[in-house]
């Protein structure tokens, strides 16, 4: 525990204490399960790959399938390539799926494994696939592996088949919950607008109980998809950190133009996400989702003597963090610390300019941060709430403030993957999130002050 008095912080030229994410593999297997009939496959030791497996099936509550190439000492030393060669040949024979998507841990990055020169001299099934993302966890974070990912797919199945473009739009939803992704699907489909999503989780991390086992279930962006996705007239990448580079290589490799917009969390950002629709396909916003938008504003302004003037501290993935900053701002709140594990200048500058334009000074922001530092700035200047992961609990607890849970990972709650805080919807889920935790709060303050009065 801390020492409780407020102290100059000394700052660390390196290392990291509770680092605010996590490795790359996790993203990278995330993303791979997006894919319709894919197996993730972990090429390293079988504990990496149980520790990234039992990552997402705790904040999912759903289970997390993938394979291994299990590296013994003698795979360390001399590499992994028939591992990997092997696994091809079991995983197709036994579990039959229709591609499988290769994602690297340290070890095989740091021995130097080649793995498309692997891929390529290995017997692939006819009609089978195999992919591949280079993600080795000392450096980036699961925002990095899942960019990754996102990119190989691109690299590997993306096609210009047609001589005019399509007039569907590619949508790259960034690393968001299912929930999330069924919303801006929703979204999307209420404009008439026809759309790729890529990779889509939905139908595969939240599936319903049938009473019969899938090794595949029935979510995921097909394969055929996935190489039309090199026919579409425009991709949107949702957040400039997981979605942008896979945007950016379709646009090099295809010719398909690239538009990155924020992650749309609140009313400006969700507006920015409609509008580009609009603007490119010339389609109409129905009534139904401008009432939305009505509603939010309505709930916005009916309770925004519940947030004005109050402190808040956020942290984690720089997509999610960067919107969440912008949305409590239009909420009259005060961020005053902001940080985010992932490494990148271009968030404390984008964050720093959402801060300037408020006139809010002072503020705390830092990229590659870690949890034992936002204790620190937590300690010296005291804030209202606390709106982060699962991880912030124990500064939450240590310094008696709401925490409000959002991002990746939630491992002790559950219900919220189903539950979007995307789109206008997700705003007001939003709104009620952040205003229960603050009210809870002052009544439970309020019980306390008449407990002393009584005594």
């Amino acid at each position: 525990m801390l020492d409780s008095t407020p102290k100059e912080i000394k700052k660390r030229s390196a290392g990291k204490i509770n680092p605010a994410k996590t490795c790359q593999p996790v993203g990278a297997m995330y993303a791979a399960l997006g894919i319709h009939n894919c197996l993730p496959h972990s090429h390293g030791s079988q504990g990496c790959c149980s520790f990234h497996r039992m990552h997402l099936t705790r904040h999912f509550r759903d289970p997390v399938q993938a394979s291994t190439s299990s590296f013994t000492e003698g795979s360390s030393v001399f590499g992994g390539g028939a591992n990997l060669k092997t696994a091809f040949k079991n995983v197709f024979a036994i579990y039959n799926p229709d591609i499988i998507a290769v994602h690297t841990t340290c070890l095989t990055e740091t021995i130097g494994d080649d793995i498309p020169n692997i891929i390529g001299s290995a017997e692939i099934p006819e009609g089978k696939l195999v992919i591949h993302a280079n993600t080795p966890s000392y450096q980036g974070s699961h925002i990095t592996g899942f960019s990754g990912m996102v990119k190989g797919m691109v690299q590997y199945l993306s096609e210009a088949t047609t001589e005019t473009k399509k007039n569907q739009v590619n949508i790259i939803p960034g690393f968001v919950n299912p929930g999330d992704m069924r919303e801006i699907k929703r979204l999307t489909k209420d404009m008439g607008i026809n759309f790729i999503m890529f990779p889509d989780t939905t139908g595969v991390v939240d599936t319903p109980i049938t009473g019969e086992y899938e090794m595949f279930p029935k979510g995921g962006t097909t394969l055929e998809q996935l190489k039309d996705t090199g026919n579409s007239k425009v991709t949107v990448a949702l957040g400039a950190w997981a979605s942008a580079d896979a945007a950016n290589q379709l646009e090099r490799k295809c010719k398909v133009p690239a538009l990155t917009l924020k992650t749309p969390i609140g009313v400006k950002a969700t507006d920015e996400f409609l509008m580009a629709l609009r603007g490119q396909f010339a389609a109409e916003i129905p009534y139904e989702i401008e009432e939305e938008r009505g509603q939010l504003v309505d709930i916005m302004t009916d309770t925004h003597f519940h947030f004005h003037g109050k402190k808040v501290a956020i942290f984690g993935d720089p997509d999610v963090v960067t919107v969440l900053t912008e949305f409590v701002l239009s909420l009259g709140m005060i961020p005053v610390h902001v940080l985010t594990g992932h490494p990148g200048s271009a968030f404390e500058k984008e964050i720093k300019a959402l801060l300037d334009e408020a006139g809010i000074e002072d503020a705390n922001v830092k990229a590659e941060g870690d949890l034992f530092e936002l204790h620190q700035w937590i300690k010296n200047q005291p804030v209202d709430l606390l709106i982060g992961t699962t991880y912030g609990k124990y500064i939450a607890r240590a310094e008696d403030i709401p925490l409000v849970r959002v991002g990746f990972p939630v491992l002790d709650r559950s219900v919220h993957s189903y539950l979007p805080i995307v789109g206008y919807k997700g705003g007001m889920r939003l709104v009620e999130m952040i205003s229960n935790a603050l009210l809870d709060r002052q009544d439970r303050d309020a019980k306390d002050e008449d407990f002393e009065l009584v005594m």
